[in-house]
């Protein structure tokens, strides 16, 4: 059986399409794997583009031609649509907060009050 060469390191690659994929999911671009909500933490997709931007800088002469592009490409998108989540109003993302607050709490609370 002969193997085929990859033009990149899977490791590399499932290591910063898991890092996209949190930042992805942190951004509210997606629902979360765990109870298929949306949930936005712009923090915490700052801290996820930091570390890509972390690994880039570290291994910056080490990755070959599309190991590069992956990542540029994943950080470049990801600032992208950052900027776009960090421009939108912040009474719209206080809102939101507060819907999602409130549908947690009415699900199976106990408390009688809705």
């Amino acid at each position: 059986m002969s193997e085929e060469k990859l033009d990149f390191n899977p490791y590399f690659f499932n290591l910063v399409t898991m890092f996209a994929s949190a930042a992805w999911q942190q951004l509210g671009k997606v629902a979360s794997h765990v109870d298929g909500k949306i949930h936005r933490d712009l923090q915490n997709a700052q801290i996820t583009i930091d570390m890509l931007l972390m690994i880039r800088d570290k291994m910056k002469g080490n990755l070959d031609k599309k190991e590069e592009e992956l990542l540029a490409s994943t950080i470049s998108n990801l600032q992208l649509n950052y900027a776009d989540e960090a421009a939108k109003p912040e009474e719209k993302k206080s809102e939101e907060k507060i819907e999602d607050k409130a549908a947690e709490h009415k699900e199976g609370c106990g408390c009688g009050s809705h």
